[in-house]
């Protein structure tokens, strides 16, 4: 029974160090810089004709 215990802890550590290593690469690559901005994106009218967008190579020539 002791070493089952022994096991789940150093697992459960394990896990404690893997999540905590993914929570710090997150937020230094950036990840929680702009929290607001994809919200307001979904909002924003894709039919405005002041929004620049990509032609097509057909519409160029």
């Amino acid at each position: 029974m002791n070493s089952i215990l022994i096991f789940l802890l150093v697992l459960a550590a394990f896990m404690v160090i893997v999540a905590a290593f993914g929570i710090f690469w997150a937020i230094r690559s950036g990840q929680f810089e702009d929290m607001e901005g994809p919200a307001q994106r979904i909002l924003m009218d894709d039919d405005d004709p002041r929004i620049p967008r990509r032609r097509l190579r057909e519409d160029k020539k």
